[in-house]
């Protein structure tokens, strides 16, 4: 059986001074065609493009089989970087996934065809197929260990295992934040082979006008406060409900119910206040981000919290939960509560959206935040793994 087919760019097209002296990075690239593909997708496609600027690598995503238009991801409006040619299994994603976990098939190692290469396989979502490559596997969070409860039915079966073999076929390990990196050592991974790379962030998309305009064509109102993210239980949507009840102010959620509609139903006690937009494009994104009043961020556990850091690059205050991963990404930039303490999650919220002292200092902090986490440092601190995975020396 032909289990992977030719990329749309043939690797033997490369110019020869090029294939045998960059180091080559295979990533697993299918969480974009995930239904809720998320911050993984985010991350991952962000990622590769700021390391395409670098031009250090040549590289190859790896995904399963997806029909015609397989190089345009589910993610919003993102895509794979021109430069990055794509590989596709002649399987489904569930097959795929299974063979890779249960099987260990099919091996990638042919899909590197010249010799001397150096490669190393980047299993940027933790499904790490069979390779004797060396393999940097990215962990976005263990809260599928630490509550199952939170899992589907298949997630509970499928994630344990994926875990396990991850920790077999790994060569190294990358979290995005401190909080993660603590957790995997925890659970048995040595400290020596574990490295922390934060996402980054892109600044805003749209001008002041401009993001007015979309707004207006959303048909929002002037204030509102922002949610961007699934509407799951993990996310803390009846910790948001309970805030918005004493905020005078709309509420805008940007994100699908990801399945659980009862999560989503707590909002339904706000009525007309409520705004819902399952999915929009990368550039209104960009427009919410910058005419909201506030972003409200309360999840219960979390890696990173692209969202937290986004709102800030925008000039937006952030309401986040203290103790988990978005404390470390605000750095002090943004009111942190126990997301679980829904009078202070209120309280906090109302000194956001209120025109004070304290607003003022979350909008400069949080700008000056997420200017120290530009996607270029992301795609060095990548470039610096990759490098040392594939012992070539690292790039100054």
């Amino acid at each position: 059986m032909v289990l992977f087919r030719q990329p749309p760019v043939a690797l033997e097209e490369l110019p020869e001074s090029v294939w045998m002296t960059r180091p080559f990075v295979a990533a697993v690239v299918e969480q974009f065609w995930h239904r809720l593909p998320g911050g993984t997708a985010t991350a991952t496609e962000r990622t590769l493009h700021a390391l395409v600027e670098r031009d250090e690598f040549d590289i190859l995503g790896l995904a399963a089989r997806h029909g015609e238009h397989q190089r345009v991801s589910a993610h919003r409006d993102g895509r794979l970087p021109a430069d990055v040619a794509l590989r596709c299994s002649a399987l489904p994603r569930p097959a795929l996934y299974e063979s890779w976990i249960r099987f260990g098939l099919p091996s990638v190692d042919g899909l590197i065809g010249a010799e001397g290469t150096d490669a190393v396989l980047w299993a940027s979502s933790l499904v790490v197929p069979p390779t004797r490559l060396p393999v940097v596997s990215t962990v976005h969070d263990l809260d599928f260990l630490e509550n199952p409860q939170r899992s589907s039915r298949r997630g509970r079966r499928f994630f344990p295992r994926m875990w396990q073999v991850a920790k077999q076929r790994s060569d190294h390990f990358v979290c995005p934040s401190q909080v993660v990196a603590d957790s995997i050592v925890e659970r048995g991974v040595d400290v020596e082979l574990v490295g922390v790379v934060p996402w980054g962030v892109e600044p805003p998309m749209c001008s002041a006008p401009d993001a007015d305009r979309i707004r207006s064509e959303l048909g929002l109102p002037e204030r509102f406060v922002l949610w961007v993210g699934p509407i799951t239980p993990r996310k803390n949507p009846a910790g948001a409900a309970a805030a918005m009840r004493s905020v005078d102010c709309d509420l805008v959620l940007v994100g699908p119910p990801g399945g659980q509609e009862a999560a989503a139903s707590v909002f339904d006690a706000l009525g007309g206040r409520v705004h819902r937009l399952p999915f929009v494009t990368n550039h209104s994104l960009s427009a919410l981000y910058r005419t909201a009043t506030a972003l409200l961020y309360p999840s219960l556990a979390e890696g990173f919290g692209l969202p937290v850091l986004e709102a800030m690059a925008h000039g937006t205050p952030v309401v986040t939960s203290a103790g988990t991963a978005t404390e470390e990404v605000a750095a002090g930039a943004a009111l942190l509560v126990d997301p679980h303490d829904h009078d202070a999650l209120a309280e906090a919220l109302s000194a956001a959206v209120r025109e004070s002292p304290v607003r003022t200092k979350l909008i400069q902090d949080g700008l000056a935040r997420a200017a120290q986490l530009p996607w270029s440092n992301t795609a060095k601190g990548y470039a610096e793994i990759f490098r040392a995975a594939t012992k070539r020396p690292v790039a100054t």
